[in-house]
């Protein structure tokens, strides 16, 4: 009887995050907190929730240890709790496409290449950034690339990309990059940057995936 109390206390703790993971706005939270800290109203708005949701979603997952947070003045700012969160994030996803065709589905026809070329790889990207072939464009927010990014790369929030493409050589292939697979900014980036006569290609590649191969990663903070 102590050995199966302890069984059931040991998965009880188990569930504790199982239960925690049960919400797929929970789930939006820790990929954007992949991307770098941020505060509950930026959280918010980003989800498409109110203040009192997101806040509601963030103390489920503070409470299961996988946000931490710091305080500034009247704002509250999350991060993701330490590496083990964001490599078991992109596990889990990685797992969800594995086994559910109604994601790979979607991802094929909502988050591939506006032309169906085949995103650029990383290893090619590493030795074509060596060789000086290619311009690497981060197209997220600035404070998501100031948090960390792909070494090497030029901020162009995708906001500012029209007004900014005179700093981009037309001579060289742009790469474009930003949250990851299910991320349209690197995809409207492409869009962009063909319409202008550029040669563009999208990484999926999100910071967290490209630090998680052990390539390098640098901020600005």
């Amino acid at each position: 009887m102590g050995d199966r109390a302890t069984k059931d206390a040991v998965y009880e703790q188990h569930a504790r995050l199982g239960r925690a993971l049960s919400s797929s706005k929970r789930l939006e939270i820790i990929d954007l907190l992949g991307q770098g800290e941020k505060s509950v109203e930026a959280l918010a708005e980003a989800t498409d929730l109110t203040i009192g949701n997101a806040s509601a979603h963030l103390k489920v997952l503070k409470s299961a240890h996988l946000v931490a947070t710091r305080k500034t003045g009247h704002y509250v700012y999350y991060r993701l709790a330490d590496d083990v969160v964001a490599e078991f994030w992109l596990g889990f996803r990685k797992l969800a496409e594995h086994r559910y065709a109604e994601l790979r589905d979607m991802a094929r026809s909502k988050f591939s290449d506006p032309d169906g070329l085949a995103p650029v790889d990383r290893k090619e990207l590493v030795q074509r950034m060596r060789r000086g072939e290619i311009t690497l464009i981060d197209v997220r927010p600035a404070d998501e690339f100031n948090a960390g990014h792909i070494r090497g790369a030029l901020s162009i929030p995708i906001d500012d990309l029209n007004r900014r493409l005179r700093e981009l050589p037309k001579r060289k292939e742009i790469v474009a990059y930003c949250r990851g697979p299910y991320c349209v900014y690197a995809i409207e980036a492409v869009r962009t940057l063909r319409r202008r006569g550029y040669t563009a290609k999208r990484l999926e590649d999100s910071v967290a995936e490209w630090r998680s191969h052990g390539l390098p990663v640098q901020s600005n903070v």
